[in-house]
């Protein structure tokens, strides 16, 4: 009975042993660079759970040298390229704390930008949005504020140029939502909130492409509240700046007809 037990014991060693094999961390005892060279491979392969694994491992062992500090950027790169935006903005925060002066630390505030942007895209993809007025675009000021620190801190950055371009296309679209508000507003009769969107838009988002269909809102919301002479200046400012409007021609065929408060007294 006890060789019979013995026997057991011995035939499931193999099966021990492999499983121990398996388990062994077959990087134990790597130099950083080795670690380094291992999460690089599979950064660039497209494998960013192993990459970030990788880069762990190196700061936990070599938590001073370059290395290290190349694997917290890295890994910044690895969360957002994993869709793992919540990581990638607390790696990248991380990293400008630990290091305000590194020679790269650029690229850590243009990666907080591109993280918050990519979630962006879709904020005005519902354009029929039976309440656009309630639509929450906190993620896109956030990321317009992250390109706008970057592009503040380092004018003379590569990744300068590129964020410039998405605060622009941030800043349209910021615009378009207070329109599309403002619209919504002024089709409910709601004027002075109407008026109150398009003033915002003006004042917050100069050059931007929303700007006419501001005014035209802030004109026909005017016109509403009987206040024909800040109709009129909105109108003004229209069509100096705006002559192509589609909207202008009726808009000034209608202000001919409307009395101004002076001729009204």
């Amino acid at each position: 009975m006890r060789f019979i037990k013995f026997l057991s014991i011995v035939s499931l060693l193999p099966g021990l042993i492999a499983c121990a094999a398996i388990n062994e961390d077959q990087t134990s005892g790597w130099s950083a660079e080795q670690l380094y060279q291992e999460a690089r491979e599979a950064l660039d392969s497209g494998d960013y759970e192993r990459a970030i694994e990788n880069y762990t491992k190196l700061e936990a062992r070599y938590p001073y040298g370059r290395f290290a500090q190349q694997a917290q950027l890295e890994t910044i790169y690895s969360h957002y390229k994993a869709g793992e935006s919540s990581s990638a903005l607390a790696a990248a925060d991380r990293f400008i704390k630990l290091h305000p002066r590194h020679a790269n630390v650029d690229y850590a505030y243009y990666l907080r930008g591109l993280t918050t942007f990519d979630q962006s895209k879709g904020f005005l993809s519902d354009l029929f949005n039976l309440d656009p007025a309630k639509r929450d675009p906190a993620g896109v000021r956030e990321s317009f504020n992250y390109f706008k620190e970057l592009v503040t801190r380092f004018p003379d950055s590569r990744y300068s140029p590129d964020a410039l371009k998405r605060m622009t296309h941030l800043r349209n679209t910021l615009a378009s939502h207070e329109v599309q508000a403002a619209s919504y507003y002024l089709e409910r009769g709601v004027y002075l909130a109407a008026v109150n969107r398009g003033k915002y838009v003006l004042e917050n988002y100069q050059q931007a492409s929303a700007i006419p269909d501001a005014l035209v809102i802030m004109v026909k919301a005017y016109r509403q509240m009987g206040m024909h002479d800040l109709a009129a200046d909105a109108l003004r400012v229209l069509a100096l700046n705006h002559p192509e409007h589609p909207e202008l021609p009726a808009l000034s065929a209608t202000a001919a007809n409307t009395p101004s408060a002076a001729e009204g007294e």
